[in-house]
């Protein structure tokens, strides 16, 4: 409960930064609620006193009074219309019995069960009194004529009653106009942040959660909450409103049927504390099926290739097919509960209430007190009371999934991250150290154990050894993907853990084995759209790797559209545009990992005359597994379960005659028994 409560004050705090329209459509709905309030107040006036007050005592009248109804050659006027101390004359009647009207020409001296014989009208009351009268029954024309002093108020209470229905069309057409354009804002708001903060989260958090995932929490979750404010609050808010203008019309039209209708306010607050004690539980679990789901359909969207290559289809599907079931089942268990708890328990309160009121008037226990227009209101209230809990009670399961949605980004949003540091840093000269380094990936799992090298400006660095040596992990640490538990990493004798991430990266340029590319043009795929990487520094970059031309050669030149992962271009072509990319941004400091492993001969040809150029002035980190390509490195680092066993030149390290050199002869080996490069043992050039 104590995580809902800051689950709900977070999102108050969202709503309460679009105050301004929102409460004005509360204003609005309060306005609009008493508009339709007023309705039944105006319906049991006309009811009592203009249509059934026909049955009010009528006075003979003057000749001469013209507000008066002529009648069998007199004037009668109602009782309601006297002036006070003006002289009234006989007493009269018009009595209803069954569908016919009767004017009785006399006093009645009690009023209860009317029957006709002839022209004899008798009234019996509920204590066995009797009473007999002589009646005469009214044609209709003449009961017209009774009503006649009654169209014109009856006229312009109908135009009155049609004016609040506009108006609260109005007021309500207003307050949901102006709350769901703010619930839309505020999901704007939401997303932005959530997409913003994904920014800022530190590489380790994308490790443990899958890409499919993250988008369930940016797309699928933010779109629940924003369902909260423009459906739930909604109809909260007006629900809440209504029942409290309608207990108050209530009380003033008759405090007793009030008293029988307030017990729905703890009756409805306890259906909603049993109802969210199970959906909870049941929301959770739906939110969570759901984001594994769309975390499975990423993956195999991703993997499609190697699904089919090894023939995982039934298996993935099974994967699939059992989330999908789970999700199936809670499903459906929301789906009882909302069955059960539906507004169809609520017509059962309602008619037992109207049961309730029904034998009480007809039992002669309101009888005396209350009038069928006021009965007519009270029903009329109770059927606009009984809409907004029906309002309330099924938005419920979307409040629930709104707050279990609400949860999980919160959670995204308080994972802790990187501020965002504005400014320039001086570009560095490149030199680099790494002063008894330890890391692990998990506090009890050393990754790498008392690392320490110099790479001084503009030489090449090659981190060698076997697959889970910690290679990459070095890089990882220099980009600030990730910190040391010990030792310290400068760059120009300054320590990086003092240097804001977006600052330290600003001089530093990565190619990658896998290239990743935008969906864009190859040009806004090298400048990544940014405008101090002009036009000119593009076509450079691609003339610097060799790339220019083959690029050029495409129907859009170096416009030519790339779609998702640029899944039409050659692995080649990727990591040239990779390759241009790292160089457009004038790296001081530039990483290749495995950057020629997924590259053809002839390809790699290219890229090797054109780094030979590129290297110069910059501090190059190599990661290879083809040891040919590293032999011209400065400095050779060859690193076995996380520490560095030898380090060297090629040809230092040959001479040692330890690791390096029969992991290079293996492979020079392997080479020559293939013919595939009979350059691996030429020797190395001189230094």
């Amino acid at each position: 409960m104590k995580k809902t409560n800051r689950t709900g004050a977070r999102l108050f705090q969202y709503a309460w930064g679009f105050k301004r329209p929102i409460l004005i459509a509360l204003a609005l709905l309060t306005l609009a609620v008493c508009a339709e309030m007023a309705g039944p107040l105006i319906a049991k006036r006309m009811i009592d006193r203009h249509i059934l007050g026909i049955e009010f005592a009528w006075y003979e009248a003057s000749p001469g009074d013209t507000a008066a109804v002529p009648y069998d050659g007199k004037r009668y006027k109602r009782s309601d219309h006297w002036a006070e101390g003006e002289a009234k004359g006989p007493e009269a009647h018009v009595l209803q019995v069954g569908r016919s009207y009767y004017f009785v020409a006399e006093p009645l001296a009690f009023d209860g069960r009317r029957s006709v014989e002839g022209e004899r009208l008798t009234v019996r009351s509920q204590d066995g009194r009797e009473a007999a009268y002589t009646a005469k029954q009214l044609t209709a024309a003449e009961l017209f004529g009774f009503y006649r002093p009654e169209l014109s108020v009856l006229l312009v209470l109908a135009v009155c009653y049609f004016g609040l229905l506009v108006l609260s069309a109005l007021f309500t057409y207003g307050q949901r106009y102006l709350l769901q354009t703010s619930a839309n804002r505020i999901i704007a708001r939401m997303r932005t942040d959530v997409f913003a903060h994904v920014q800022r989260l530190p590489v380790p958090y994308f490790d443990n959660l899958p890409a499919g995932k993250v988008v369930s929490r940016i797309t699928n979750d933010t779109e629940s909450v924003r369902e909260l404010y423009v459906n739930v609050l909604a109809n909260f808010f007006s629900g809440i409103i209504y029942m409290g203008a309608i207990l108050g019309a209530l009380f003033l039209l008759n405090p007793t049927l009030a008293v029988i209708a307030l017990p729905m306010l703890p009756l409805t607050y306890v259906w909603i504390l049993v109802y969210r004690r199970f959906a909870a539980a049941y929301n959770r679990v739906i939110r969570a099926r759901l984001s594994d789901i769309n975390g499975i359909i990423n993956e195999s969207i991703q993997g499609m290739p190697i699904i089919r290559a090894f023939r995982r289809q039934k298996h993935t599907m099974n994967e699939f097919e059992r989330l999908n079931g789970e999700y199936f089942a809670y499903q459906n268990k929301m789906l009882n509960l909302n069955s059960i708890t539906s507004h169809n328990l609520v017509n059962v309160f309602r008619n037992i209430i109207f049961l309730i009121v029904i034998w009480m008037f007809g039992g002669q226990y309101l009888g005396p007190l209350v009038t069928v227009g006021v009965l007519y209101a009270f029903v009329d209230y109770m059927n606009r009371m009984f809409q907004p809990i029906v309002g309330i009670v099924n938005q419920l399961s979307n409040l629930e999934t709104a707050l279990v949605s609400a949860e999980r980004v919160f959670e995204l949003l308080d994972e802790e991250g990187t501020d965002v540091v504005s400014g320039k840093l001086e570009r560095y000269r490149g030199d680099v150290s790494f002063e008894g380094v330890h890391f692990a990936y998990k506090n009890d799992e050393m990754v790498l154990q008392d690392i320490s090298f110099e790479a001084k400006q503009g030489e090449t660095v090659a981190l060698i050894g076997h697959t889970g040596s910690g290679k990459s992990s070095i890089l990882n640490l220099l980009f600030r993907f990730y910190d040391p538990q010990r030792g310290t990493i400068r760059i120009d004798g300054r320590d990086i853990s003092g240097i804001p991430r977006q600052l330290l990266r600003q001089h530093m340029g990565i190619v990658l084995q896998d290239p990743f590319l935008f969906t864009g043009t190859i040009a806004s795929n090298i400048s990544l759209n940014d405008p101090a990487v002009t036009r000119d520094r593009v076509e450079q970059a691609l003339r610097d790797v060799g790339a220019y031309d083959m690029f050029m050669s495409l129907p859009g030149g170096i416009d030519e559209p790339v779609i998702e992962k640029g899944s039409t271009l050659s692995a080649g072509q990727r990591q040239l545009i990779s390759f241009a990319r790292a160089l457009a941004f004038d790296p001081a400091i530039l990483i290749l990992d495995e950057a020629t492993a997924s590259i053809d001969t002839e390809t790699e040809a290219v890229i090797q005359n054109a780094l030979d150029v590129l290297k110069q002035g910059r501090t190059t980190f190599v990661i290879a597994h083809r040891l040919s390509t590293i032999r011209s490195a400065d400095q050779i680092l060859v690193l076995d379960h996380g520490r560095i066993v030898e380090r060297g030149n090629h040809e230092e390290l040959m001479r040692l005659q330890g690791k390096y050199d029969q992991m290079y002869r293996l492979q020079a080996g392997e080479a020559l028994a293939d013919g595939t490069n009979d350059a691996v043992l030429r020797p190395a050039p001189a230094r």
